[in-house]
This record gives structure tokens, C-alpha cells and sequence, in this order.
């Protein structure tokens, strides 16, 4: 569902993103992994559409993220570490905003609503307003527009920063149920929620790949900390620093 083949991404004289390659099949949920300015953040903005790359190819859902980036855009939810409610609204209003705009029809609408409110625990605060719901809730809301229009492939941006325990268990059961037929990206710097949720691993860093492998593969007695360490520090020996500064 996600095929990304030697992506870079370069301003100037700085590369924010360096010959990037990993895949993401359908029913995957993959730990997006790196340290603060690794190249995540404009990775995800180059498979969102958001941004152009400089050279190189990636497919999101069948679809060239240059050439098709329409047909991309209706086919990935998005949701950043901020979910993008307005506060304004109600729940249900805002709900039903976003579907239109992301082109579900009058016809699929109802059913659409039901199915998020449902599976994102909404429907008890469907009738209240986004800026009375506190942060786990506003979560959840920003997981169920991401979804709404049943996309193939769902972006996660540190979909737990900021919540209690409690709320983050929560949240993690949502992503895990989400990849039921679809391909999810999970970004995070929590390593132990990779471990919970995800079955794929793909850490960055220096604006490079560094490793690309299935959990179920990795080095048995090693913890994912571990692993992430050696990949991080091993990759800072190896060359002079590349990376996105805001990533």
C-alpha cells in the first residue's frame, strides 16, 4: 500500500531527507521511528501530498505522491500531533464538515458517522462542543476524521503526546483496530508503543533509512530501545549530519 523507493528531499544546500526507501503492505501497522531531526516530518509531508520530493518515488495506495497526488489525498487519513477540531463546533457538525469535504456523499454520510462514532467511542459527546472535550476525547475526534471517509492508508502523527495512561491504552486499542484492512504509519518517539501496536519497524535517521524490518524478526534478548540506539549512533559515526530540523 506504501511503496517509498530512494526519497530525498533537499533546500538549497541542506538535505532534509536523503535516498529514504520502506514499504507498508495492507493489514500493516508500521512504528515510524527517529530521533528529533531525523527527516520524519517531512517524509510524512512528502506521502501526504503535502510537499513535493526533490528526486526519487513513492506510491501511497497505487498512487504516485507527484503525478496522482488527487487520488493520494482521497486516499490517506491524516492526523497530526494537534488534531485540527474546531472548537466552535459540536462533535457530530464537525464530523460531518470534514466527510463533505473529503467528498463523502449525502448518501454515505449517515453510515460514515455512525461507523466513526462508534468505533472512536464518540458517541456519548457527540453533542458537545470540540472545545469542551478534554484532550483524550479531542484524540479521538481527530482519529474518527482521519477515517471518516474509510481511507486504505492512515498517517499517525504521535497520536498519544500528551495524554494520561489510561487515555493512552485507549488509544493504542483504536490503532490496532484500524489496520483491520488497512495500511497505518504510526510516528512516535514512544518505543515501548511500537512494540504494543505495531508489527513493522522503520527508523530514520539522519535523513536515511537505518533499518526496515518486521518485529517479529528482530534480534531476540534485544529491546527495541536497544536496537534503536545502535542504529542512531552507529548511522552518526558513519557520516556527517543530514536531517529536517523540525522533524
Amino acid at each position: 500500500m506504501i511503496r517509498v523507493n530512494h526519497l530525498s528531499k533537499v533546500y538549497g544546500e541542506f538535505v532534509a531527507v536523503s535516498d529514504v526507501s520502506f514499504s507498508a503492505d495492507k493489514g500493516e501497522v508500521v512504528g515510524f521511528l527517529g530521533p528529533n531531526g531525523a527527516g520524519k516530518t517531512t517524509t510524512i509531508r512528502m506521502l501526504s501530498t503535502y510537499m513535493p520530493p526533490t528526486s526519487g518515488v513513492a506510491e501511497v495506495a497505487g498512487f504516485d505522491v507527484v503525478t496522482q497526488s488527487e487520488q493520494v489525498r482521497r486516499s490517506i487519513g491524516y492526523l497530526p500531533e494537534n488534531p485540527p477540531l474546531y472548537g466552535e463546533m459540536m462533535v457530530v457538525e464537525y464530523l460531518k464538515f470534514v466527510a463533505t469535504i473529503k467528498g463523502v456523499s449525502s448518501q454515505r454520510l449517515p453510515e460514515a458517522l455512525d461507523r466513526v462514532l462508534q468505533q472512536c467511542g464518540l458517541a456519548d459527546v457527540r453533542r458537545k462542543l470540540c472545545s469542551h472535550l478534554s484532550r483524550g476525547y479531542r484524540q479521538r475526534v481527530g482519529l474518527a476524521q482521519a477515517i471518516i471517509h474509510d481511507p486504505a492508508v492512515v498517517i499517525l502523527d504521535e497520536p498519544t503526546s500528551g495524554l494520561d495512561p489510561k487515555q493512552i491504552i485507549q488509544i493504542r486499542e483504536l490503532i490496532g483496530s484500524l489496520a483491520e484492512g488497512r495500511t497505518v504509519i504510526l510516528s512516535t518517539h514512544i518505543l515501548p508503543e511500537v512494540t504494543m501496536v505495531c508489527s513493522k519497524v522503520v527508523i530514520i535517521n539522519q535523513g536515511r533509512t537505518v533499518l526496515e524490518e518486521q518485529l517479529s524478526s528482530l534480534p531476540s534478548g534485544r529491546s527495541l530501545e536497544e536496537i534503536f540506539i545502535d542504529c542512531v549512533t552507529r548511522t552518526r559515526a558513519d557520516g556527517p549530519p543530514v536531517g529536517d530540523q523540525a522533524a
